[in-house]
């Protein structure tokens, strides 16, 4: 890795998982950083979605893939990403990537929030592939507070350990409520 930052941190698990040809979520497109790392490794032949609720996000990726010759196999959602499961059936998606928070250049009234998060997590599992890997990047603090980061550490603390392996890291010695770094993988059947 060549930062320690968050997002580049859950990047590199994201890029030894997908391969060509596979369906991938980008659940919180913001900017479209994700979106563009998950159409570049799921190439030609896969597929990516990506959700946000606001325009200005679906702008600012559809102009970042175009600027970054990205293939054309991106569908840019303008819908929460609680609605996932009406875009991809059961067990067919390899990974899913989330940011939680707001969008960075947008307005921090509008942020992601447990009423939609905690349901836009249940279905992204129920939409992973065995083996399938799904990536949180939580923030907390400042403009998103605490509500939804408490939230989802419940709920990733009741996932059955036999069916999902959750792995919460941390940057253990930064201060002021860095972020925290998840990776969920859904566990073959047995």
């Amino acid at each position: 890795m060549n930062t320690y930052q968050i997002t580049e941190w859950c990047s590199h698990f994201v890029r030894e998982h997908v391969v060509p040809g596979d369906l991938c979520i980008d659940a919180t497109m913001g900017n479209g950083h994700d979106t563009l790392l998950l159409s570049r490794l799921a190439g030609s032949a896969g597929r990516v979605l990506a959700f946000d609720i606001q325009q200005a996000a679906l702008d600012a990726t559809r102009k970042l893939l175009i600027s970054r010759n990205a293939p054309d196999n991106t569908r840019l959602i303008l819908d929460s990403h609680s609605h996932m499961a009406s875009y991809a059936d059961a067990e067919t998606v390899s990974c899913i990537m989330f940011n939680f928070g707001y969008l960075p250049s947008g307005d921090h009234s509008l942020a992601t929030c447990s009423e939609t998060s905690i349901p836009a997590v249940l279905a992204g599992l129920d939409l992973l592939k065995p083996e399938g890997l799904m990536s949180l990047c939580i923030y907390s603090g400042g403009d998103t507070g605490f509500r939804e980061k408490e939230d989802l550490l419940k709920l990733l603390k009741s996932l059955d350990c036999r069916k999902y392996l959750v792995i919460v890291s941390s940057y253990y010695n930064r201060p002021h409520h860095p972020p925290l770094p998840v990776l969920i993988r859904k566990l073959p059947e047995r």
